[in-house]
């Protein structure tokens, strides 16, 4: 996992992204269709058609980092909406990034009394 300092901003971007596009595509959604800078530090997730592949980037101080994960099964769990983005918590990202539907975690087991 990418060491993010503390208080940076992780957006989903909402919709499909043609996931063809690199750096500068990429950035070129960040800057235009978000009114964002690519350069903030912040984090920018895109999710193909499919839903099995993602991109992440994230300018780290020195220059753009861009990641790719594709699930082998199941999908990465996305908004509904087509444009805009969506915030996450650092949590809510490794979440994201394993598979887990993000939006309401289940826990596996209820706790138990000790006595």
């Amino acid at each position: 996992m990418i060491g993010l300092a503390a208080g940076t901003r992780i957006w989903i971007v909402a919709g499909v992204t043609d996931m063809r596009r690199g750096f500068v595509g990429l950035s070129g959604i960040v800057q235009t269709a978000l009114q964002e800078n690519p350069f903030s530090g912040q984090v920018f997730l895109f999710r193909g058609r499919r839903g099995d592949l993602i991109k992440v980037l994230w300018f780290d101080g020195d220059g753009l980092c861009l990641f790719a994960k594709r699930l082998e099964r199941g999908r990465f769990i996305w908004p509904q909406a087509t444009s805009g983005t969506v915030s996450l918590t650092p949590a809510q990202l490794a979440m994201l990034l394993e598979g887990i539907d993000w939006r309401r975690p289940v826990r596996t087991q209820a706790p138990q009394l000790a006595v």
